[in-house]
């Protein structure tokens, strides 16, 4: 069973602790576009594409066949490789998570909270929130993550949805004020018990400021156990279908496995 949250107006008042990182977002056009970047930079990209092609499949078999993805799937090569055999480091934008899944479903049945609005899809990975949010007609979605490949593969899952991305964001945004959007989309990011205390500390002040704030989570200890956990009002729960409880279980002994090798 798949949950999604939003934060109660009733939010209780905590320190939140502040940090200042400087915001890296850019308008990112077309990809058949002229870009004002190097050659090698471009080259890079388009090395880097060419491998989420050829190493993931299309799929739609998830909460949200509106949209098809670049995932690695159980016909792909990475699906049994080990980690080191990866032309990418910790691809975990190569698979749908259940947090991401149950938020992008939501947005998709309830495009009203994202018609003509700001969207953030923080830690984006594969974009399918913010994909779901273009899709109900959002004004303008930035999609953030910290992995470079995981905004390659936002840009081709955009260009085959025929979904335009409006702005792209590799910046490490928690502590950042982030009032410019309306609404913010987060999924699968409250895995671990330390991160997920900076993360919802850093929330609940976004919408203190009068943000929406969506999170999706499948009921991982790290949100259960957080004093926060009170200020978050389910909005649905979803089941997930078989093919990703698969996936999902085995992205998660893939990650615990390349980790335990690091040590």
């Amino acid at each position: 069973m798949m949950n999604l949250y939003k934060m109660r107006c009733n939010v209780l008042s905590l320190s939140k602790k502040r940090k200042h990182i400087r915001k890296s977002v850019i308008s990112f056009p077309p990809m058949s576009s002229a870009h004002t970047t190097t050659t090698q930079d471009v080259k890079s990209n388009m090395v880097l594409r060419e491998q989420i092609i050829d190493e993931t499949d299309l799929s739609s078999d998830h909460l949200t066949p509106e949209l098809q993805l670049y995932l690695i799937t159980q016909s792909c090569r990475l699906w049994t490789s080990h980690p080191q055999h990866s032309p990418f480091l910790d691809p975990f934008w190569a698979f749908y998570w259940p947090g991401g899944q149950a938020v992008s479903r939501y947005v998709l049945d309830n495009s009203h909270i994202v018609k003509g609005k700001s969207i953030l899809d923080f830690g984006s990975g594969c974009g399918a929130s913010g994909l779901a949010a273009k899709l109900s007609e959002a004004e303008q979605v930035t999609f953030n993550d910290i992995d470079e490949v995981a905004i390659e593969a936002v840009l081709l899952n955009g260009v085959k949805n025929n979904i335009t991305v409006d702005a792209v964001s590799t910046a490490n945004l928690i502590g950042s004020s982030c009032q410019h959007h309306d609404v913010v989309l987060v999924g699968d990011m409250l895995y671990d018990t330390e991160f997920a205390d900076e993360v919802l500390v850093w929330l609940k002040g976004i919408h203190e400021s009068g943000s929406l704030v969506l999170v999706g989570d499948p009921g991982r200890f790290a949100l259960e156990s957080h004093p926060l956990r009170a200020s978050l009002k389910c909005l649905g729960k979803y089941e997930l279908p078989q093919s990703t409880v698969l996936e999902n279980n085995v992205a998660d002994v893939r990650a615990t496995r390349d980790h335990s090798h690091k040590s």
